[in-house]
């Protein structure tokens, strides 16, 4: 199988070479990135004005561009025989009403919009405990060949959360759950004359058995999204 890959965490981060060194014990992959780090930019895509390509090696480009813009030019242009768009892993989580300005699940948004499947893989943190991202990568093999193996449902994409346990953890149970609908809190802090947001991510509304309360469980929480 041939992928391509991108982030929004921009063409250094050791999150896509965590991505990088699963996919490559799976298939081919081809790596179309944003050079510079684009979280929380939902699925802004560029129409006016142009985009950079740089070339970085035979299957490694950075685009001067959103995760959407790197997944459309990809199709376009660069892999569009591609079989999966795979986009992360994201330093930080994606849960709930995450996936509406996440850069990461955009990605793989805009690939079903084009009826390729797709999966944004992310990483819960815990302010202050460190982890390793090759426990990460050991993780998710094993979820990528499962879904791989999976009917692809038109219309349809993953996301997986990634829990944040010690590094010596063995890997946790992964757990099919729905997208918690809850809002994230709402906290602002004024400093002259500017709010800042202050709500905690660690302290948000979540449902039982949604993949909120699955990943702060410290399971592995996978969940089929859809376009509409």
């Amino acid at each position: 199988m041939k992928f391509l890959l991108t982030n929004d965490d921009g063409i250094d981060a050791p999150g896509l070479e965590a991505l990088l060194a699963a996919a490559t014990t799976l298939g081919d992959p081809v790596i179309v990135a944003p050079v510079v780090a684009h979280s929380g930019c939902g699925h802004r895509v560029t129409t006016h004005g142009g985009l950079k390509l740089e070339s970085k090696s035979a299957c490694r480009f950075a685009l001067a561009g959103t995760p959407g813009d790197c997944v459309r030019l990809a199709l376009h242009q660069i892999v569009p025989e591609v079989d999966w768009v795979l986009a992360g892993i994201n330093h930080g989580g994606n849960l709930g009403a995450d996936v509406f300005h996440s850069g990461t699940v955009a990605a793989v948004r805009e690939a079903a919009l084009h009826g390729k499947p797709g999966i944004a893989i992310s990483q819960y943190v815990r302010k202050g405990v460190p982890f390793e991202w090759q426990q990460a990568t050991a993780w998710i093999v094993p979820i990528l060949r499962d879904l791989f193996t999976r009917p692809h449902e038109p219309g349809t994409f993953w996301s997986v959360n990634l829990p944040h346990l010690d590094a010596d953890a063995r890997m946790p149970d992964a757990v099919f759950c729905p997208l918690d609908p809850s809002p994230l809190p709402l906290s602002f802090r004024k400093e002259d004359e500017l709010w800042h947001y202050a709500g905690n991510y660690h302290q948000r509304q979540r449902q039982t058995g949604t993949d909120v309360d699955v990943c702060f469980q410290g399971k592995i929480a996978v969940t089929r999204l859809t376009l509409v």
